[in-house]
């Protein structure tokens, strides 16, 4: 009988925990509406490629969650369309994506991620650094979120690269481009 009860709490503990998964596209991505919010140079619209993206770790299951390079990319290009900026490859604009760091926590009741990403725009033609910046952004995911930990690490990290998408979508919206000058809106 006892070993029965430790097979049914171990059991428990499996299926309450579970295997880690990586942050997800979708969640990390922003949405259509969101992205729109802002405005955005006409110079800018339909007009950015996404060059590279660097960074990242890949999701070990027996682990944590990670936010994944290829597919913190793969949010930030949809990001990028919904906000009517993507271009094709031949696009004015070369926008780099650096995932510097994911600070995530190992336990606790709330988990507060923070990403670290550095963006740089360039004008394709003339190889000029238009915007270069490292947006540090937090996102916290409580029980209220999920009650199963890995699960709610993995909606921390997805918010935060979400979060930071945000940020550097904003961060776009306030640039100004000119034929021979580069600011900010004032």
């Amino acid at each position: 009988m006892p070993y029965l009860r430790l097979l049914l709490a171990s059991a428990f503990i499996a299926l309450c925990t579970g295997c880690a998964s990586p942050a997800q596209i979708a969640g990390m991505s922003v949405a259509t509406d969101q992205a729109k919010a802002n405005t955005y140079d006409a110079k800018l619209r339909n007009n950015v490629q996404l060059s590279e993206v660097n960074g990242g770790d890949k999701t070990n299951p027996m682990w944590t969650s990670e936010i994944d390079g290829p597919d913190f990319g793969a949010a930030l290009k949809q990001s990028l369309a919904n906000a009517d900026l993507l271009g094709d490859q031949s696009a004015p604009y070369a926008l780099r994506a650096n995932l510097l760091r994911v600070d995530q926590p190992i336990i606790g009741l709330a988990f507060e991620v923070t990403s670290e990403v550095e963006y740089t725009l360039i004008e394709s033609s003339t190889n000029k650094v238009i915007l270069r910046e490292i947006i540090r952004t937090p996102f916290t995911a409580g029980m209220g979120d999920s009650v199963i930990g890995i699960k709610r690490l993995r909606l921390a990290n997805e918010g935060s690269a979400r979060v930071n998408i945000i940020a550097l979508l904003k961060r776009l919206s306030a640039l100004k481009i000119e034929t021979r000058q580069v600011s900010l809106k004032n």
